[in-house]
């Protein structure tokens, strides 16, 4: 208070030297804390030709300077009447007469806060109202001076302010809350402006953004009173984005959905932005965004990046999504034909997620090796006729398969089968020729012995052909001799010719069964004969009994048959049943050779009984011609 009276009496010494005149001197604004006091400084002048008539009086008023609107008293020097709020409450300490109309306000509430007017009263006519006023402000709690802005990592100064107008009251600051702040230093000061006095007390340190949102509090506290005033302010500290969190990377499956979350702890909130590669996909200000996937796709796989930008800094992480789906089609050659000899590479591929694995097959059949790889090349070398066939590539993982198939034609040149052949039929001799080629073998037939070649052009001897595939057959039947050939012998001469664009080949047939027809024609032979001398023995058996029965034994045979040609009928029936399993010639027809010696051996084998010689142990019968046979003969 020692220093407000300096400027006090300061301000009277100028006033003394300046030109007389209603003038008044009071601060602009003061502050006081509720329930305190408040001096307001106050001096006045007037002008010199003035003379106070009984004295120097002073009047204070509330709210406005004109008494005709009855603005509230606050102090009269003259009487004790004042308004009900101030009743007690106001004291002049200065000296009219010295022109010092300071006044003191105790106990003072929010409801005092407003401007303040003096009116100074000479006497007579000589009353003024000056202007000028002080503006007091009622505190209940005590200010913090903030920065507009308060940066993390930068030094900060905090300062609490406490106004200290009351000469009976001194005010004590306390910061509360400073055990979290980092090193905080605290610098008390007084200042003086405008005659009005105010405490303050600075705190410094360097905020971090955890102290973002942090509580801090400035208390005042009257020494020897019960009065405390506090103030409690939140830090917002700005910081650039420190943290992006997103979604871990996941896997889902091709068609669903799946919503992506970014959470940016910065301060102010950032701008979020979502790229998907170097594609941004959305914007916001915010300090969490989502961003939706509908109806997946494998092409939607990839890295998605959020970033956090705030003016401050910028922050960003990614995350990956992979989409799941089953294999596709594989792409495979196209279907091929190769010459046999050749290789060639068949190449598959297919996509997938997880990657497929890819398997050749082979009409069904596994051919090559798995792999678990995006392609797939199956190689065949020196290709043979049994490469012909679908290949099947099948791709395949935990989600599905799928397949391709190409075809792979091998071209080769003829090759006869072992099924060529000549062979006897009951309508004479059918040779087949059997080839198997690609491009299909054109079969032709040539006779050497009649110098005759058999084919499409040349359709004789019942010439027909048909395929099967890569397979083709020749058919052509001889039916008599005259067809097989007339160079004297009885074989059978045919040769088959097979050819395509890539080789041709001539072979002669053979008569697969003319041995075998042979043995049944000879062992027939030999039965028939067996059987014969087996019915002749038996005959001679019954001749021999017969002759001891009758006691004649010079008797012949011939004497007991009383119907020689009956027995000779027996015996010819014997020979035609002989005929017919052996086979007559009604029932096959042979081929070469084979034939003349059937009717031969057959026509030998017949009974004749003419007149019988004398041999030992037989009989002899005599007919028109002389002729005598008495053993059989087969030739």
């Amino acid at each position: 208070m020692k220093g407000l009276e300096l400027l006090l009496l300061s301000l009277l010494l100028i006033l003394k030297d300046v030109s007389a005149q209603w003038n008044v001197w009071m601060p602009r604004d003061i502050s006081a804390m509720t329930n305190s006091c408040v001096v307001i400084p106050c001096s006045f002048t007037y002008p010199s030709g003035v003379r106070p008539y009984r004295g120097v009086h002073g009047i204070w008023y509330f709210g406005h300077p004109y008494p005709q609107l009855f603005p509230p008293v606050v102090f009269k020097s003259r009487t004790d009447i004042v308004h009900e709020s101030y009743k007690g409450r106001t004291k002049l300490l200065g000296d009219l007469t010295q022109k010092n109309c300071t006044l003191l306000i105790n106990n003072v509430g929010v409801e005092h806060s407003g401007r303040y007017y003096f009116r100074a009263d000479l006497g007579g006519a000589n009353i003024y109202t000056y202007p000028d006023f002080t503006k007091l402000q009622v505190l209940d709690q005590p200010n913090i001076d903030v920065p507009e802005e308060i940066v993390s990592d930068q030094s900060l100064d905090l300062t609490c302010y406490v106004p200290d107008n009351c000469p009976d009251m001194s005010p004590q600051i306390h910061w509360m809350y400073t055990d979290y702040l980092p090193d905080p230093v605290f610098t008390p000061d007084n200042v003086e402006e405008s005659n009005t006095a105010v405490l303050s007390s600075t705190l410094t340190f360097t905020p971090k953004p955890m102290h973002n949102g942090q509580l801090l509090g400035c208390r005042v506290h009257y020494e020897n009173t019960t009065f405390i005033y506090e103030r409690l302010i939140s830090l917002d500290i700005k910081y650039a984005p420190r943290t992006v969190w997103v979604n871990v990377s996941q896997e889902v499956m091709e068609g669903s959905s799946v919503v992506l979350h970014c959470d940016v702890d910065s301060n102010p909130a950032p701008t979020i932005t979502w790229y998907f590669g170097d594609k941004e996909l959305m914007s916001e200000v915010a300090s969490n965004s989502s961003l939706p996937l509908d109806n997946l796709t494998p092409e939607e796989e990839g890295v998605y990046t959020c970033v956090g930008d705030n003016g401050y800094g910028s922050m960003n992480t990614s995350m990956y999504l992979a989409v799941n789906y089953p294999p596709r089609e594989p792409w495979i050659n196209e279907s091929l034909t190769v010459l046999e000899g050749s290789s060639v590479s068949l190449q598959c591929n297919s996509k997938g997620n997880p990657m497929p694995t890819l398997t050749w097959l082979k009409d069904g059949e596994l051919v090559g090796t798995i792999t678990a790889e995006e392609g797939s090349v199956l190689e065949l070398h020196e290709i043979t006729p049994q490469a012909h066939g679908v290949y099947r590539c099948l791709a395949e993982n935990e989600h599905g398969r799928a397949s391709n198939s190409l075809n792979i034609t091998v071209e080769f040149a003829p090759v006869l089968l072992d099924d060529s052949k000549c062979t006897i039929v009951r309508e004479g001799v059918q040779c087949v020729c059997i080839a198997s080629g690609n491009p299909e073998p054109a079969i032709e037939f040539y006779l050497p012995d009649l110098n005759i070649t058999i084919n499409d052009s040349n359709n004789v001897f019942n010439y027909r052909t048909y395929s099967d595939g890569y397979t083709s057959t020749g058919i052509i039947k001889l039916q008599d001799k005259g067809e097989r050939g007339n160079n004297g012998d009885t074989a059978v001469h045919v040769h088959c010719s097979i050819s395509n664009m890539y080789g041709s080949e001539t072979i002669r047939l053979e008569l697969q069964q003319e041995k075998k027809f042979m043995m049944a024609v000879i062992v027939g032979t030999i039965g028939g004969v067996a059987v014969i001398a087996f019915i002749i023995a038996a005959v001679r058996y019954v001749g021999q009994n017969n002759k001891k029965e009758n006691g004649n034994p010079g008797q012949d045979v011939g004497s007991k048959v009383e119907n020689p040609s009956m027995f000779y009928s027996a015996v010819k029936k014997d020979k035609q049943s002989l005929r017919k399993k052996v086979g007559d010639d009604s029932d096959y027809q042979s081929v070469g050779p084979i034939a003349g010696m059937e009717r031969q051996e057959l026509n030998y084998a017949a009974l004749e009984f003419l007149h019988g010689r004398h041999r030992e142990g037989g009989f002899r019968r005599a007919d028109g011609d002389g002729s005598d046979y008495t053993e059989i003969k087969a030739k």
